[in-house]
């Protein structure tokens, strides 16, 4: 994705990242200035998409790639390679992150950031925001041992910790607000979007 909005959106994201690093050990009234900058980052990047929305459509990928076992694999997500690993409780070594572990992950990130970014740019100063999500799945549902059990997670539960002593009850409203209705994985959930599959293969 080597377009100006992409382009745009990693110098956004850049700048977040860094400036969450150090942001700990600045004043507070420069804290405030940080955070009122997050309209700004994202002032051309609106304009942009109003004027022409086609350059607000991404696509965004992923690729496995088989490894020597067959309870493992990488993913390579473009900027990073993962390894990945079947749940100890279907074979797996128990070692490293599995993929259910990898689609809670996605979900506490984007939610966490994007409480982060709301609270910033809607002013409201924060002592400590923290993201934890945990799922329930039956594994006999992907081990084929029920077909009465579904295959995936049952149910998730995503909580947050927001300590903001400071804001008013509508701004704590509104923190929730938009931070549930602006977090892409937390919507993509919920409405899940439609999905094809595609075999190729070589004789």
């Amino acid at each position: 994705m080597c377009t100006d909005a992409s382009m745009q959106m990693e110098r956004l994201q850049d700048g977040l990242a860094e400036s969450v690093a150090v942001r700990e050990k600045w004043p507070s009234n420069i804290k405030n200035e940080v955070a009122m900058d997050i309209r700004s980052l994202q002032k051309p990047l609106k304009e942009q998409y109003r004027n022409d929305p086609n350059a607000s459509k991404i696509t965004i990928r992923a690729k496995g790639g088989q490894t020597d076992v067959p309870v493992a694999c990488s993913v390579d997500i473009g900027r990073a390679i993962y390894q990945a690993e079947a749940h100890k409780g279907v074979g797996g070594a128990g070692a490293g992150a599995c993929s259910g572990d990898l689609l809670l992950g996605a979900l506490a990130a984007f939610a966490q950031i994007t409480c982060q970014m709301v609270a910033a740019a809607m002013g409201i100063p924060t002592e400590r925001i923290e993201v934890s999500v945990e799922g329930d799945l039956d594994l006999r549902g992907t081990l084929g041992i029920s077909k009465d059990v579904p295959v995936g997670f049952e149910s998730i539960h995503l909580h947050f910790d927001a300590a903001a002593p400071k804001a008013t009850l509508e701004q704590l409203r509104g923190l929730r607000e938009k931070t549930e209705h602006y977090c892409v994985v937390m919507q993509t959930l919920m409405r899940p979007p439609s999905l094809q599959t595609e075999w190729v293969g070589h004789d």
